[in-house]
């Protein structure tokens, strides 16, 4: 998962998310409405028919158990995405097809980070997407390590020549992952060889996170690395005594030509209506390490398996609706603007878009994007899901895949979840499976299969979001 198309800029968006996942909201008391009681029984059906069994979470499980992590331009990706194509066309869904996008393509190659002074220590490091890599010796030299970038521009005569450490503490997604974006040029500015940050994490077992970097075009560029929320303290400690910090980075990244890659798209065809398209999706590249469960295989997977089963229970809807998992979220988010690209023509007829990409844990309800009108028929719609505990719907900007749409006036949904535990796995190698639960991810299959389902039928529509 990034944060928007722009990857920093838009934080504040996704910071809202996770503080409606992680607040205790007080339910909202399921209320008889004209809509909810005309689409009651096709919501009964479909909640009936998601939290009978594991059926997504299996082929979630069959996904990244087979096929793994997914980085874009990477083998593993396009084999996942020829596995879905063909199990989607098995699933007796229509016009199944890849939409070809072009992606970045970095890759990771062999790198360390160790400890000389004052003792020989192998830290636990990722390097961040999009990093330029070091010598194949390395890079030896004096750690600086500051806990912000306030300190930093007030000690920054000190760096030249150094590896900067920005050892910031968690506050939340949104306020901290700017050191990633842009420890690596504020260092840099200043004379550093390299940057490490500490891990945007809220919680950590010794496993760094990676993710997304970017750089000052009018800035050299050096290598940028995340070390793991205990060595980065370690290290921090180690200063504060005045002890001589000196390690040595090696980094073997480099950034390919882009890569062909393709957005999955398969749909269930209007009856009355088929040039109106609902969109619903996830995306499902992921970061090079862990098995991209979480992020965002599950939400994926959800999708597929929502639009699955309005197809298998024969359910009819006037509009189209189009389940796509979009390619390359994580490190360009050119899936979500090829989508917009290649269905330019019609996108004024495109009446919602939903993703979900904040985990598949215990849903609360909706995020809305869009007019007070299309809010209100959210809580419509989500006073169907009472039974579940997830009414909850509140307003707020949309996942990036889908904010190209966004801003062409299409309302955007995404799932609202308990995100206690999302950051402590988020862009590491404990992104896995274990980590999820079977009925909690059918939980938001169903979620995802009824507004999705509802809105595609209703009568009217959401309306068009206001322009950003």
């Amino acid at each position: 998962m990034t944060i928007s198309k722009s990857l920093f800029p838009a934080a504040a968006g996704f910071a809202g998310a996770m503080l409606l996942a992680t607040t205790a909201i007080a339910q909202q008391p399921a209320a008889a409405t004209p809509l909810a009681d005309r689409y009651r029984p096709a919501a009964t059906r479909l909640l009936a028919a998601a939290l009978s069994d594991s059926s997504a979470y299996n082929r979630l499980a069959r996904l990244t158990d087979t096929f793994g992590h997914r980085l874009s331009g990477s083998a593993s990706l396009e084999a996942a995405i020829d596995w879905i194509l063909a199990e989607m066309k098995r699933d007796g869904l229509e016009n199944v097809r890849g939409e070809r996008a072009m992606v970045p393509h970095w890759v990771r190659g062999e790198e360390s980070a160790t400890l000389v002074s004052p003792r020989p220590y192998r830290l636990h490091m990722l390097g961040l997407g999009r990093s330029v890599g070091t010598a194949p010796r390395g890079i030896t030299a004096a750690v600086m390590v500051v806990g912000s970038f306030d300190e930093f521009a007030k000690r920054q005569a000190e760096a030249k020549g150094k590896i900067v450490l920005f050892d910031a503490p968690f506050v939340s997604y949104g306020e901290t992952v700017r050191y990633r974006g842009a420890a690596a040029s504020t260092a840099a500015r200043a004379g550093a060889v390299a940057a490490l940050i500490r891990s945007v994490a809220s919680n950590s077992m010794q496993n760094p996170h990676t993710g997304a970097m970017s750089y000052d075009t009018t800035i050299a560029r050096i290598p940028a690395a995340a070390l793991s929320v205990e060595d980065a303290m370690m290290l921090h400690r180690m200063s504060d005594r005045g002890d001589k910090t000196v390690m040595t980075l090696k980094m073997g990244a480099q950034t390919l030509p882009d890569a062909p890659s393709r957005n999955i798209v398969a749909e269930i065809v209007g009856s009355g209506k088929p040039d109106e398209v609902v969109v619903l999706g996830g995306h499902i590249d992921s970061w090079d390490v862990g098995q991209g469960a979480m992020d965002d295989g599950g939400g994926s997977v959800a999708a597929w398996e929502a639009v699955r089963l309005i197809e298998q229970l024969g359910l009819k809807p006037r509009r189209t609706i189009r389940v796509v998992l979009w390619t390359n979220e994580e490190n360009g988010s050119r899936g979500g603007l090829a989508y917009r690209d290649t269905h330019s023509a019609e996108l004024e007829k495109h009446v919602m878009a939903m993703e979900s990409d904040n985990g598949v844990f215990q849903p609360l309800g909706y995020r809305i994007g869009g007019s007070d009108s299309a809010i209100a028929i959210g809580r419509d719609i989500a006073s169907l899901l009472s039974s579940i505990g997830a009414t909850n719907v509140v307003a707020g900007g949309p996942e990036a895949d889908v904010e190209p749409l966004f801003e062409r006036g299409v309302p955007a949904v995404s799932l609202a979840v308990d995100g206690t535990r999302y950051f402590w796995y988020h862009h590491s190698e404990a992104d896995t499976m274990d980590k999820l639960n079977p009925r909690e991810m059918a939980q938001c299959v169903a979620l995802m299969a009824v507004m999705a389902y509802i809105v595609a039928d209703m009568p009217g529509t959401m309306g068009r979001a206001p322009k950003p």
